[in-house]
């Protein structure tokens, strides 16, 4: 209900309070989770590794059953269920411990629930305005007609009847033809993609022919190909439209395909099930991996909505997609002068082109491939631009042809070999022929010093930091500021900058949330009789909450390379680290009955920094070995390569916490509230950082936090290694 509108927050200052009011009203919740853990801690000082090995196994299995339940539920019904589910884990709590006038706290607990699940009925979601779906919405006669749910997304099913909707991305301004009949599939109310009525003629499909992604259809004949991205079909039909023999199309959505094979396969002509039409449901990279298909061209085109594209929000998002290495991919997939051809978004200044060239000739270069400049071909239209990676040298009678489609259609070419200055920013003029001056420093002498004083970053995206639409400059942000009233606001990339106030406004009430146990004790001088030093338990409980999610996060994108498939890589590692993290726990408890708490530190941490450090030198070539194996053996292994490193990665907060429960109970909450900010604080940090030094430095930050908290360690000079008794006193 709060109208947060990450999109608003540079030029109205009100959206940083709303997003504040959201962090406070998701703390509610866990202030009261933390308190009773807290509370359990305390009590039960001599188990508080068999407490903390519970609680991180109850989010291991939390997180995969959140998946699951997004597979057979809509959000808002999720979120009925998983309020359901607090309340009674309080029933349960209350019957548990056996609380005065249970009877009655049960019944109205009871009756919460009911509540709950009437109110919950009538949830809606409510769509940021700026959403693609929220304005086609506002267009008399739409309305959605069907939706789908999944993790990846909510498709919404668009009809238009009053005011037919034609969808056709860069369309030249010559075409005389216009789309067939089309419903807008929307993917969490963005990311716009259509299904195409059926046609009767494939002359019907004449304007599919008129945008800047036909190009290589142009230049040779191409029968086989590979499209990357199907969504709901038009580059299936322009594929027919240019008489294609093979066409192979990836999709990630399963919900997706369903909607071409099944909901409204009548609607498209059973487009799917076309003579020479196969759809995979794969992620695209592991798809190539296990395949040793070769195609005259592959093919990305617009994967990505243009609103939030151009408005940087998806600066934050993670894709493999455009990194060098899965370039290198695409390449090897490629026949003898086949084309890897990918169309984006025009920008203005220029951003996404220049940057997947930039890519380009970085990926060509990496290969040993000296003439670049002579494989590559760049177009662009009114709306979008298409880049042309061949594997070969043009020929003069491809590069013919490339002139004469943009003639016709009023394209512009950015980049040909040979091409001179007059030949280009003929049709969609600009003041100066900015894509081709950027073209030939990116090719020439000036690389370096053209990608250090560009106004926005151009850096290739690698799969160690696979940003590919962060442009956020910091050398930049002043004049973009200050042009923010002449449009320059949705250059700023609004993404970066969201995620700063939000690593800001966790600082803050981190901060406060420190600070304030120590006013408090300080008043009550209990900090000044203390043996163990504040300073101990600040920096140790901040330090190991920070590195846990480090590692964490950093790790799980690793395996997101290996697995490939976003579903299977978060279920998978995410699971696995919370629930190994518990088998940590456990065993720290056990350790420590035998052996001083530090020493049984050491070790774990030991076994941390070389798993880490280990991982870091060899998971690359492991994984790169393994590419084609089945999706079973990469989920035991992904299990197997977790679980001695999330072992040793359980163990220093128990270890740390039942010491203060037996030397300094008074820390306890305080240790407990630090190491929870840190994990907040961590999980903006990570991602900050590994935009700016990759998940590998974000790792090595993590092993050096770890080996640092050796020296806090809180324990008195001389330990006290009695088996500490039931009542948590010691």
């Amino acid at each position: 209900q709060i109208p947060f509108a990450a999109e608003a927050i540079l030029w109205n200052p009100q959206q940083l309070i709303y997003l504040a009011a959201i962090f406070l009203i998701l703390a509610i919740p866990f202030f009261f989770a933390a308190t009773a853990l807290c509370l359990a801690f305390m009590q039960f000082g001599n188990v508080v590794s068999r407490i903390y090995a519970m609680d991180l196994a109850g989010a291991g299995v939390g997180s995969l059953g959140v998946l699951l339940l997004l597979f057979w539920l809509f959000p808002q019904t999720a979120l009925t269920v998983l309020a359901v589910a607090g309340l009674a884990a309080a029933m349960l709590a209350a019957i548990e411990l056996q609380v005065s006038r249970g009877k009655r706290i049960v019944f109205g607990l009871l009756l919460a629930m009911a509540a709950v699940v009437v109110v919950g009925g009538s949830l809606k979601l409510h769509l940021s305005p700026y959403k693609g779906l929220a304005q086609l919405l506002q267009i008399e006669g739409t309305r959605v007609i069907a939706e789908r749910s999944s993790p990846l997304g909510l498709l919404s099913v668009v009809e238009s009847r009053k005011i037919p909707l034609r969808y056709a991305p860069g369309l030249s301004l010559n075409a005389s033809q216009e789309p067939l009949p089309q419903l807008g599939v929307f993917t969490d109310g963005d990311n716009m993609t259509v299904l195409t009525q059926q046609s009767t003629d494939l002359k019907q499909l004449a304007y599919l022919d008129q945008m800047t992604s036909a190009l290589p259809y142009h230049l040779q004949p191409v029968n086989k190909v590979l499209l990357i991205g199907v969504g709901g079909g038009a580059d299936i039909l322009q594929a027919r439209f240019h008489h294609s023999q093979r066409i192979d199309g990836v999709e990630l959505n399963a919900q997706m395909i369903r909607l071409l094979t099944e909901d409204f396969a009548s609607y498209t002509g059973n487009l799917a099930q076309q003579p020479g039409v196969h759809i995979y449901h794969a992620e695209a990279r592991d798809f190539l991996a296990r395949s040793q298909e070769r195609y005259q061209l592959i093919q990305l085109a617009l994967v990505d909505a243009f609103n939030a594209s151009a408005a940087g929000l998806y600066a934050l998002n993670e894709s493999y997609l455009y990194t060098l290495e899965a370039m290198q991919v695409y390449l090897r997939h490629l026949e003898p002068n086949g084309y890897l051809a990918l169309t984006r978004w025009i920008k203005l200044p220029p951003r996404d082109s220049l940057k997947l060239l930039a890519t380009a000739i970085t990926t060509l270069e990496q290969a040993g491939i000296k003439d670049a400049g002579q494989r590559l071909l760049m177009i662009r239209g009114w709306q979008t631009s298409t880049l042309l990676i061949k594997n070969g040298r043009f020929s003069a009678a491809e590069l013919a042809a490339a002139k004469v489609f943009c003639a016709q259609r009023s394209f512009d070419l950015t980049y040909a070999p040979g091409l001179q200055p007059e030949q280009t920013n003929r049709y969609n003029v600009l003041r100066q022929p900015v894509f081709f001056q950027a073209a030939t420093a990116l090719l020439g002498a000036g690389h370096d010093s053209f990608m250090r004083d560009y106004k926005f970053n151009l850096q290739p995206a690698s799969d160690d930091r696979p940003y590919f639409h962060q442009f956020f400059k910091w050398s930049s942000f002043g004049e973009l500021f200050r042009l923010r009233n002449q449009g320059g606001m949705p250059l700023l990339e609004w993404g970066y900058l969201i995620l700063l106030a939000t690593l800001v406004i966790a600082g803050v009430f981190s901060l406060a949330l420190i600070l304030f146990p120590v006013w408090l004790y300080q008043r009550k001088q209990s900090l000044a009789s203390s043996r163990i030093r504040g300073a101990q338990v600040v920096y140790y409980f901040f330090a190991i909450g920070l590195a846990f999610l480090f590692i964490e996060i950093a790790f799980m994108q690793k395996f997101i390379q290996f697995l490939q498939h976003p579903i299977y890589s978060i279920a998978v590692t995410l699971t696995a680290f919370l629930l190994f993290a518990g088998v940590g726990s456990y065993l720290s408890g056990w350790l420590c009955q035998r052996h001083p708490g530090k020493r049984v530190l050491v070790y774990a941490l030991a076994g941390l920094v070389i798993t880490s450090l280990l991982y870091l030198w060899l998971l690359d070539s492991v994984f790169n070995s393994l590419l084609s194996a089945s999706v079973f053996t990469k989920l035991v292994l992904t299990v197997v390569l977790i679980a001695p490193l999330a072992v040793c990665m359980g163990m220093p907060f128990p270890l740390a916490m039942a010491n203060l429960v037996r030397e300094a109970q008074h820390f306890v909450p305080w240790a407990w509230g630090i190491n929870g900010c840190a994990s907040v604080i961590s999980a903006a940090l990570a991602t900050l950082l590994a935009i700016h030094f990759g998940f590998s430095g974000v790792i090595l930050l993590a092993v050096l936090l770890y080996i640092s908290v050796i020296w806090v360690f809180p324990q008195n000079k001389y330990e006290v290694r009695d088996v500490v008794t039931g009542d948590g006193n010691g």
